[in-house]
């Protein structure tokens, strides 16, 4: 074997070691009497427009998942593809979202919490009834499972950065669906974010339906009201 190809071997041997360590929190609970063990996180808190979404995995065992990592450290093309060998690798995964409506009427805390429990009600529905919840860094009320809060979990629990992952590819792709619907803000390239691009849109046409008109920066024209 060349150097090129010892590189390889060495270089896909750490990444390897390095997913292998992601499991290292769910085995520990798995040894503790958890069986089933969901991983939950959330996409699209911090931006101005579209839902906040959730998403809740259930790994059964460790498995091989090459590249599995925090969502927004991932290349979209990457993301997409993990999220697909996610959802074949995983006893479950769901996806729960709350609205920009919701959000405005009960505050982006409470509506990604209520984001995570709707992702959970789904793997509830499907069968699939953890006894313990991780969470990244928050912690979910209302729960009957035991739950966990990691900070920076998506970095550190296989589960929870799976959720992040098939979260994010849900809400990326409904942010495509509403810029075809809302064309003047640009949604498909910066996913509702606070963008120069987006700021400037909501100067110009002000907000949108799918805004979040209790955030500080969408309503940036005094009196601005919703676009049709």
């Amino acid at each position: 074997m060349g150097s090129g190809g010892s590189r390889n071997a060495c270089d896909l041997a750490r990444e390897r070691e390095r997913v292998k360590g992601l499991f290292a929190i769910e085995e520990e609970a798995r040894a503790q009497g958890h069986a089933l063990i969901a991983g939950v996180d959330e996409v699209g808190r911090g931006c101005l427009a579209g839902p906040v979404y959730a998403g809740a995995v259930v790994f059964d065992r460790r498995v091989t998942l090459p590249g599995l990592d925090d969502s927004k450290v991932l290349l979209p093309e990457v993301r997409e593809a993990l999220a697909s060998r996610i959802r074949a690798a995983a006893v479950g995964a769901a996806v729960g979202a709350a609205t920009a409506a919701e959000i405005d009427a009960i505050g982006i805390v409470a509506a990604t919490l209520l984001a995570m429990r709707r992702a959970l009600e789904l793997l509830r529905g499907a069968g699939l009834a953890p006894s313990l919840v991780l969470v990244d860094a928050v912690r979910v009320p209302g729960l009957e499972a035991a739950q966990r809060a990691y900070i920076r979990g998506d970095g550190r629990v296989a589960a929870i950065a799976a959720a992040s992952i098939v979260a994010k590819v849900e809400r990326d792709a409904r942010m495509d669906e509403l810029g075809k619907r809302f064309p003047f803000y640009g949604f498909g390239s910066h996913r509702g974010y606070a963008t120069p691009e987006h700021i400037s849109a909501l100067r110009r046409h002000g907000p949108s339906p799918e805004h979040r008109l209790t955030f500080d920066r969408v309503l940036v024209r005094r009196g601005a009201s919703r676009a049709a």
